[in-house]
């Protein structure tokens, strides 16, 4: 066996860890209720006491993962790195090969619901046929990825292994897509190896304007961009992470309900349109989630993007490029699409999509019709 080699994974979580977790939930020390209405204080706690019970007594881990066992999975090695990633065929000769890329604080499980809607369209009444065969990675420090030892690991670096992880498995050309640090790596695939890439989509995060675009705006773009800089709310978990991950990561680690009122709290800032966070996120999928962090030990090492930065300056939205297509779930104002076309050539912006942040979780069936309407432009473009 070479480090090459493509070995297969299961996930078999040991039962002692099993019992760790829920002997911990058990004993959970819980803090007093702070004034305030709903979750303006952060996650209110009885909803964190009822879903920390719900996880200890209902949530059935062992199903989670042997439904997650139902998709291949393996290991290789890449740049001295165990890569763990799901790779799910279609039987449709014609399918598109197509990588994904999750966010943060996210994981593989992001695709859960996409994976039988982008492989089997037809079995799953899609309007389009269009057919995937799957590339699902857990990105270094996430999962069971192994965690880069040094810093410096930034979404270019990951794109750069991505490519190798595709030669690896034979495919010369192929989409990307993705969303949250998935749109950061999508792009850099694309400038790293734009002879192997038909095109890409990106969930959002192009054509986002900067301080640096203030100058050439016009005056009503830049009443817009006034307008964008009240809705910044939230924690700001770039901020929070570049500055003392290992400090935060420790309660994290050594508490599960630290850890699910984080991640609980992060899902939640990024489901505005939802009236409550479930109905964003499945409850199940989001202990999926959850539960990865803490039995692969991530909390810390899947902070590396913000305390390395997504762009080499610190925080950047994703980069522009012109050498491959690209399309994304929904467009935005005529100044986002300014920006965009000059950075990027753009061959799918719709208007009328909608959803939360996470949109494979959150609207699966509209994000893989989104997908295949964009690569569907693509293949016609290409072949005019």
């Amino acid at each position: 066996m070479t480090s090459t080699d493509i070995r297969p994974f299961r996930i078999d979580i040991p039962q002692s860890d099993l019992d760790d977790l829920l002997d911990r939930l058990a004993r959970a020390r819980w803090t007093r209720q702070l004034p305030g209405q709903g979750w303006e204080r952060g996650v209110p706690v009885a909803y964190l006491r009822e879903l920390a019970e719900y996880w200890r007594t209902e949530f059935d881990w062992r199903a989670q993962e042997a439904a997650l066992n139902e998709f291949p999975q393996f290991l290789t090695e890449i740049d001295g790195l165990d890569v763990h990633f799901l790779h799910v065929r279609s039987d449709d000769p014609d399918a598109l090969p197509l990588i994904l890329t999750h966010g943060w604080p996210n994981s593989f499980v992001e695709f859960t619901k996409t994976i039988p809607l982008l492989t089997n369209p037809r079995a799953h009444g899609m309007e389009s046929a269009q057919a995937f065969h799957v590339v699902i990675p857990s990105v270094p420090g996430f999962g069971f990825s192994a965690a880069p030892p040094e810093p410096g690991m930034r979404p270019r670096h990951v794109a750069r292994m991505w490519v190798e992880l595709m030669a690896r498995l034979g495919y010369d050309r192929y989409g990307a897509q993705g969303g949250d640090l998935g749109a950061y790596v999508v792009q850099e695939m694309a400038i790293a190896a734009p002879g192997h890439l038909v095109g890409v989509h990106i969930d959002g995060g192009i054509g986002l304007p900067t301080e640096a675009d203030v100058p050439t705006m016009t005056p009503e773009e830049r009443a817009e961009w006034d307008l964008m800089q009240k809705w910044q709310s939230g924690v700001n978990h770039h901020v929070l992470l570049r500055q003392a991950p290992q400090t935060f990561a420790h309660a994290w680690t050594d508490s599960p309900v630290g850890l699910l009122a984080w991640l609980v709290h992060k899902f939640d800032e990024f489901s505005p349109l939802a009236d409550q966070l479930e109905d964003a996120v499945d409850r199940d999928q989001l202990l999926t989630n959850v539960s990865v962090y803490w039995f692969s030990d991530t909390a810390a090492t899947s902070s590396w993007p913000m305390y390395n930065g997504l762009g080499d300056h610190g925080f950047a939205w994703p980069s522009g490029q012109k050498l491959v297509p690209v399309g994304v779930y929904a467009g935005g104002s005529p100044l986002m699409r300014r920006l965009a076309d000059r950075d990027n050539t753009i061959v799918h912006w719709p208007e009328g999509n909608t959803g939360n942040h996470f949109l494979a979780m959150d609207v699966p069936r509209a994000h893989v019709a989104d997908i295949q309407a964009c690569f569907g432009k693509i293949h016609q473009a290409r072949n005019i």
